[in-house]
């Protein structure tokens, strides 16, 4: 069973691709999506990744620290 997580206080220049790569890294990303504005297409700072399973969501939980952009 897969597990979505809410990933937040992201900078504007976040991509989808980042997010997966960095997810990625603790375990199988389903998918990774930054949640834009629709009117202007520019990213809201928040996303979400849905991992393969709980436990990997629940291990990308606890390890994940992001030092993007």
């Amino acid at each position: 069973m897969s597990m979505k997580l809410y990933v937040g206080n992201l900078s504007f220049g976040t991509t989808s691709s980042d997010l997966e790569q960095l997810f990625g890294q603790v375990g199988t990303v389903e998918s990774a999506t930054i949640v834009e504005d629709r009117d202007t297409g520019r990213s809201r700072g928040f996303g979400f990744v849905e991992m393969s399973s709980k436990e990997e969501g629940n291990a990308a939980n606890c390890g994940i620290q992001w030092q993007g952009n």
